[in-house]
């Protein structure tokens, strides 16, 4: 187990100009803080919650330094996540790649060799920076979980997004030299929604916050799936079943470094709430106590991560090409319409396309084990279906036998007795997905 701390250098408890007096701003005001050009009594702010940190003055970089050392060489922590590290990329105004903070965290013989993980954007101008963060970062894929969610929402025109997203982001980060890790992807955090609420909920529910429901986002990008809140109508129960496996799955079979939000293992609910850190109560807490439902949540999510343990296929170090694999009659990604016919240039745009069947060949990884031997794999054929109807699927290979190793239909990882032996075709329930393994080819 590796401890990840997360280090909030972008503003401090002083707030604004109306906040308490307590350090920096005794101390040298001017100097810490970001001050209005035109008003220095008033603070620039960055991060929606007070004065942002100067990052361009020699003594706050100092501090920072300082205490991201502090937390390596003494508490012995493995690296750090960034609270909207924009902001600390902001030399004046503007938020800038290559920025003092970034050069001497570069230089750096300690903390260029621990985990650095942004999360790449502020709500100032130009903010958003998901993928513009330099060489030994990596950052929360915020464009990940967005088309994630569209997709299986079920919004158009999002095949041509999706299929960058669940193969690494290679758009993002390959320009730069970065590889499929650099990619944290996730579909939930502590900010918004839980897996369960956002299956649950076509609307944030902040009553108990005391803003009148003003605080937290508007953009969920969530479906309630028929129904806005519990409900006893049985298929929208198990169509929110499906819709949580169906985002577990996705994010365990994509290429990058997969995150979870502790709680949704066990379906955890915020009641609606997507903004919940001023909540010291049922809201916020993780019930640790197994419901038969929770427990077998857990059990799927426990089987998924040994699944992706267990297979190299989806934990790769190069991005995928599509390039044919030397000795084989197939290319290391290749991907298939649900008729069995490999993706063509107008597919991409088709708006009203929800289906996709992605092929990742175990022979095309293309990297060695600590003993210089080829790594290998089965091959998969993954079949996603975001579409309101059930789809018959074409396999390819049609000789060769598949077997279903994971189907959101079920909660079961492994089916031993689905065994697609001399079958051509296999049918995709509405809103699921199917994986399906082959030894060779």
């Amino acid at each position: 187990i590796e401890v990840i701390l997360d280090v909030v250098y972008n503003h401090t408890a002083e707030g604004n100009h109306l906040g308490p007096t307590l350090s920096f701003k005794g101390i040298d005001n001017a100097s810490y803080y970001r001050l209005s050009p035109e008003d220095p009594r008033f603070y620039m702010d960055y991060s929606g919650v007070g004065g942002s940190l100067r990052m361009s003055h020699p003594r706050v970089l100092q501090f920072i330094m300082d205490s991201l050392r502090y937390w390596v060489l003494d508490m012995h922590v493995d690296g750090f996540r960034f609270d909207l590290a924009s902001t600390l990329a902001r030399e004046f105004s503007d938020v800038d790649k290559l920025s003092t903070f970034f050069d001497i965290i570069q230089q750096d013989p300690v903390l260029s060799e621990v985990k650095l993980i942004a999360e790449p954007w502020d709500i100032g101008p130009g903010g958003y920076q998901v993928g513009n963060f330099p060489p030994l970062w990596t950052e929360w894929n915020g464009r990940y979980r967005d088309t994630i969610r569209r997709f299986w929402k079920g919004d158009e025109g999002q095949i041509g997004e999706f299929a960058y997203r669940i193969a690494g982001s290679s758009d993002l980060y390959q320009d730069d030299g970065r590889k499929p890790g650099a990619s944290i992807n996730f579909v939930t955090c502590h900010d918004g929604f839980t897996l369960r609420d956002l299956v649950s909920y076509n609307h944030k529910h902040n009553d108990m916050n005391g803003e009148d429901n003003r605080d937290g986002s508007d953009n969920n990008i969530s479906w309630n799936c028929g129904a806005e809140g519990p409900t006893d109508d049985t298929g929208i129960r198990e169509l929110r079943k499906r819709q949580m496996r169906n985002f577990l799955v996705t994010l365990i079979c994509s290429q990058g470094t997969p995150m979870m939000l502790a709680g949704d293992e066990r379906g955890r609910t915020q009641n609606g709430n997507n903004n919940p850190y001023c909540q010291d109560n049922e809201i916020s807490w993780i019930n640790w106590e197994p419901s038969e439902e929770s427990a077998e949540l857990l059990e799927f999510t426990r089987s998924l991560i040994a699944f992706r343990n267990a297979h190299p296929a989806f934990r790769r170090k190069r991005f995928l090409q599509g390039a044919k694999i030397p000795g084989a009659n197939v290319k290391d990604v290749m991907w298939f319409r649900s008729d069995g016919s490999s993706m063509r240039e107008e597919d991409w745009e088709e708006p009203q396309l929800r289906s996709i069947a992605v092929f990742l060949a175990g022979q095309g990884i293309g990297e060695m084990d600590p003993k210089g031997r080829a790594v290998v794999d089965d091959s998969f054929l993954i079949l996603f279906n975001a579409d309101h109807e059930n789809i018959m699927f074409t396999l390819p290979f049609p000789k060769k036998t598949w077997f279903v190793v994971l189907n959101t239909d079920k909660a079961a990882v492994n089916d031993p007795e689905k065994a697609l032996k001399g079958k051509k075709s296999i049918e995709v329930r509405a809103r699921s997905m199917v994986v399906l393994t082959i030894k060779t080819i």
